[in-house]
């Protein structure tokens, strides 16, 4: 598999960041951390926009190294900024072919009309930046950034200065192109929500230090990392839709073994589904229990238990080939007398798995 090899030393003041990181070159890869940890230090000097000791490859294409050093201009990247940064006198089609025209027709991998599709532009090709929303001005910033056919595509926060509507509406936008395109996708968040429902590769950063690489899945739910120990840890499970229940408004999705019933109607039979499970919205019994009003009763195994908030216990169970978060009182693991390979049954209410 093609990677992303990046490593970079650079002090700003009392700042230092000292980052090195292998991730696939494919996919969504985020880049998560606290604000001030060095999230956009390190996309900038991925872009070339910024200059650091260090050295870069994307699929093996060296952009940096001790004696080498790619402009940004010659770099095949798209940037897509917080703000969109549209040009105010050219309307949305204009500054869609902005990077379009710019490159040679034999080196365009990404259609135009393709491209508005995705996005949902074609209503708007002929507006003007002042006449747009936040997310429209956002989904055209991301077409403009595709349109220059980039071998990678940074997003530094692309939702941030976005309402809970228009990252409504880019969200679907982002999981299209997730679904349809090769491009690798490095990703600026520190919102959760937008890492657990977007990703596949997981980058932490802590004070200018990546402190996780690897799989989301494992980086949501490892003990010895701090996203499992935030109030909306969760579990990711990608799945697939089974069937509907269109009288019930139920969504069966399985995988492999594991099957879980959702409340409402999602997706098509045999389409991807990614759902994701809090922590706390997980309770465990040691026998399936009888006229329960939970649907979701997943046979399960305990693999390790870890004190979490004041009074409560975190544990990793094992599903299938998957990990799933429980959170409970530290009174409940006692009375259970819970330990590690302890075989429980894992509840999960249809209505809380998003």
């Amino acid at each position: 598999m093609s990677t992303i090899d990046a490593e970079f030393r650079v002090t700003r003041g009392s700042f230092v960041l000292d980052a090195a990181f292998s991730a696939p070159a494919q996919g969504i890869t985020a880049l998560f951390g606290a604000s001030g940890s060095g999230k956009t230090t390190l996309l900038r000097l991925i872009a070339g926009l910024d200059r650091a000791p260090g050295r870069l490859s994307v699929a093996g294409e060296v952009w940096q190294a001790a004696r080498c050093w790619v402009p940004t201009h010659r770099r095949a990247l798209g940037y897509v900024f917080q703000e969109a940064s549209l040009f105010p006198h050219l309307a949305v089609r204009g500054n869609l072919e902005y990077g379009w025209q710019r490159m040679p027709a034999d080196a365009r991998r990404i259609g135009f009309d393709a491209v508005v599709d995705w996005l949902g532009l074609a209503p708007l090709l002929a507006h003007r930046p002042h006449q747009l929303s936040g997310g429209q001005r956002q989904r055209v910033a991301i077409g403009r950034a595709l349109l220059a056919s980039p071998r990678l595509l940074l997003m530094d926060e692309p939702m941030a200065a976005l309402d809970a509507n228009a990252r409504a509406e880019i969200l679907p936008c982002l999981e299209r192109l997730h679904r349809e395109l090769e491009l690798p996708i490095l990703y600026v968040s520190h919102a959760l929500d937008e890492v657990a429902r977007l990703a596949d590769h997981l980058l932490l950063i802590d004070a200018g230090r990546i402190t996780y690489q690897g799989g989301l899945t494992e980086g949501l739910t490892r003990l010895d990392l701090p996203l499992a120990h935030r109030d909306l840890a969760s579990t990711v499970i990608d799945a697939r839709v089974v069937a509907h229940d269109p009288v019930l408004q139920l969504t069966r999705v399985a995988r492999g073994a594991l099957a879980m019933e959702l409340a409402g109607l999602h997706g098509a039979p045999g389409q991807p589904l990614r759902v994701r499970v809090a922590a706390r919205d997980v309770s465990l019994a040691l026998i399936p229990p009888q006229q329960t009003s939970i649907l979701n009763l997943l046979p399960a195994r305990v693999l390790e238990l870890a004190d979490d908030a004041p009074g409560q216990v975190l544990l990793r169970l094992a599903l299938e080939d998957i990990v799933l978060l429980a959170r409970i009182t530290r009174k409940s693991a006692q009375a259970l007398a819970l330990q590690p390979g302890l075989a429980v049954i894992a509840q999960v209410k249809s209505v809380a798995v998003a």
